[in-house]
C-alpha cells in the first residue's frame, strides 16, 4: 500500500511540476514585453531608422542613454537572459510590424552561457540567419552586432572557454556576413582586452558595458546605420 501512495505521490508531484512549468513558459520569448509601445508605434505615422533587437546589453543601453535612441529616431527591444531562439520569436513583433527601415541584430552571448539550452553555435547562427532572412523579406535592411568580448559568465561560471567560443560564433557570422554582402558592427575590438574579455574601463562584471563602453559602441553602431541606409 505504501509503495502504491508513493507512487501516487511522485506522479502528481510530476503532474503538478508540469503544469506549473508549462504556465510558466506559456509566453517563453516574452513577446508581449513592448505591446503597448509597439501598439502606439504602429498607430503613428513617424517611420523609425532603426530597431536594435537583442539582449540585456541591448535593453541596458536605452536605459543608460536613451538620448541616444531618442535623437536618431531609433528603438530598442532588448529582453535581458534571451538567447537567439527567444529574439527570432520576437522579430514579427518586436520589429517586422513596426516597419524600420533597418533592423540591429545583436544574439548569441546567452546562447553560449547556456541560457536555455546546451550551446550549438550551427543552431545559435542558423537563428541569426533566419531573423536576417525575415527582415530582408519584409523589406528591412540589416546590420549585424557583434557579441561583446567575455570571459565568463558570473551566472554560469562552468561554461569553459568563454573567450574563445565568442570569438568563433563572431567567426561564422562575419563569414556569412560576407558572403552575403550584410554590414556587421564590431563591438568586440572596440571593447576588448588583452585577454579578450571586456576591458574594466567598460564593464564592470566582464559582460555588460557601462555608459563608456556604450558610448564607444554608438558611433561604430551610427556609422554603420548610416551607410546601410544610404546604400
Amino acid at each position: 500500500m505504501r509503495s502504491i501512495l508513493q507512487k501516487a505521490l511522485f506522479y502528481s508531484t510530476l503532474f503538478f511540476t508540469t503544469i506549473t512549468a508549462t504556465a510558466q513558459n506559456k509566453n517563453w520569448a516574452n513577446t508581449n514585453r513592448y505591446q503597448a509601445n509597439n501598439k502606439e508605434l504602429m498607430e503613428s505615422t513617424k517611420q523609425i531608422d532603426a530597431v536594435f533587437i537583442g539582449n540585456s546589453i541591448t535593453e541596458n543601453w536605452v536605459g543608460l542613454d536613451r538620448d541616444f535612441f531618442i535623437n536618431n529616431n531609433y528603438i530598442g527591444r532588448g529582453i535581458s537572459g534571451q538567447t537567439s531562439s527567444q529574439i527570432l520569436l520576437r522579430m514579427r513583433e518586436d520589429v517586422i510590424k513596426l516597419k524600420p527601415r533597418l533592423v540591429v541584430i545583436n544574439a548569441g552571448t546567452n546562447d553560449i552561457a547556456e541560457g536555455a539550452d546546451t550551446y550549438n553555435p550551427e543552431i545559435t547562427l542558423g537563428n541569426i540567419i533566419s531573423m536576417i532572412q525575415l527582415a530582408q523579406a519584409n523589406n528591412i535592411k540589416v546590420v549585424l552586432g557583434l557579441l561583446l568580448p567575455t570571459k565568463q559568465y558570473r551566472w554560469s561560471p562552468d561554461i569553459p572557454d568563454v573567450a574563445n567560443k565568442v570569438i568563433d560564433l563572431n567567426a561564422i557570422i562575419i563569414n556569412y556576413a560576407d558572403a552575403n554582402s550584410i554590414p556587421y558592427i564590431d563591438y568586440h575590438s572596440a571593447l576588448k582586452d588583452k585577454d579578450n574579455g571586456l576591458d574594466v574601463k567598460y564593464g564592470d562584471d566582464g559582460v555588460h558595458p557601462k555608459i563608456k563602453g556604450y558610448h564607444i559602441m554608438e558611433p561604430l553602431a551610427k556609422e554603420a546605420i548610416d551607410k546601410a541606409l544610404q546604400q
